[in-house]
């Protein structure tokens, strides 16, 4: 019995040999496995998006070809992709393929809908033109047909806009770029709103009476609709003032709007005329409004003689000989 064992034990220990060379010839045959499809970005070709590498093999970033352009496609054999890692990574050896002989590589692409192009157009506007104006709010006028473009983030350039800029009703050029590739180019026509809080009457409002007091509420408006609508408020500014009355509701505008006078129509004030060192000083009635070194319009009560001075404070206008 024990001779029988020992005859049969060398047959066994090379018929283990036999099964183990042959797992591993199996194992480096199905090594490197070759994808029959793969999708890549503007970026380029990498050989980790065409093989699947042996479980030890940790691939280093190798970039073997440029992308192909949107809408084609290029092919790769399995020797192509050979000599491509020679020539870039010579110590990584690729060898006992499998999979397919050659590797169809297109671009990674998606739908790009009437959604992103008015989000795109919206922020490049905004950030570009609006700025700090208010919120910019687009619709497109006309429907938009959905286009195919590179799977990545995308960048809008504005190509032209009206002369007269950000308006209710627009057409902008505009293209669209993916990295250095130019995917498209549009004219577009577009709706546009740009919504911010503006000052209305809450209660009517005087002329004279100073901003600061004034009974005023914000709403949100568009101001490309309200063009003129005063936008530097609420404010603590004493000296501005109302310049005309505004009834209960309606926005304050610009026009409505100025710096309080130091001096009022028909207020007798101080008149001064010097010349050289000859001063002499009289009262005067202002006939206009005056601010701070601003000319105005004054009569000599006495002689109705009409003059010009310069305002120098509340109670004092200069006037030249």
């Amino acid at each position: 019995m024990n001779a029988s064992k020992n005859i049969f034990r060398p047959l066994l220990l090379v018929l283990a040999c036999l099964g183990l060379a042959q797992a591993a010839c199996a194992g480096e045959s199905a090594d490197w496995q070759l994808l029959p499809e793969a999708r890549v970005d503007s970026s380029g070709i990498f050989l980790n998006q065409t093989v699947l590498p042996p479980n030890h093999v940790v691939l280093p970033q190798i970039r073997l070809a440029p992308a192909p352009s949107l809408g084609q496609t290029v092919s790769l054999s399995r020797l192509q992709i050979t000599e491509l890692v020679r020539k870039y990574a010579p110590d990584l050896s690729v060898t006992n393929w499998s999979g397919a002989t050659q590797v169809h590589i297109s671009r990674r692409t998606r739908q790009f809908i009437d959604s992103d192009m008015t989000g795109l157009l919206t922020a490049t506007l905004q950030r570009d033109y609006v700025k700090d104006r208010g919120e910019l709010e687009l619709h497109l006028a006309h429907a938009w047909e959905p286009v195919l473009v590179p799977d990545e983030p995308p960048t809008l350039k504005v190509a032209e806009l009206p002369a007269t800029g950000i308006s209710p009703n627009l057409i902008v050029r505009c293209e669209l770029w993916c990295g250095q590739e130019r995917v498209g180019g549009w004219q577009l026509a577009v709706q546009a709103a740009v919504w911010r809080e503006i000052p209305l009457a809450h209660s009517p409002l005087r002329r004279g009476q100073t901003l600061r007091d004034a009974d005023v509420v914000l709403e949100r408006r568009d101001v490309l609709v309200q063009r003129d609508a005063f936008l530097n408020f609420p404010t603590d500014d004493g000296a501005l003032e109302l310049a005309e009355n505004v009834p209960a509701g309606m926005p304050v505008l610009n026009r409505c709007v100025h710096l309080r006078p130091l001096i009022r129509r028909g207020r007798l004030v101080e008149a001064v005329y010097q010349d050289g060192g000859l001063s002499i000083s009289l009262k005067v009635e202002t006939l206009e409004d005056g601010l701070l070194g601003q000319t105005v319009r004054v009569r000599n009560p006495k002689t109705k003689r009409e003059l010009y001075g310069k305002v120098q404070n509340e109670q004092t206008v200069l006037i030249a000989l």
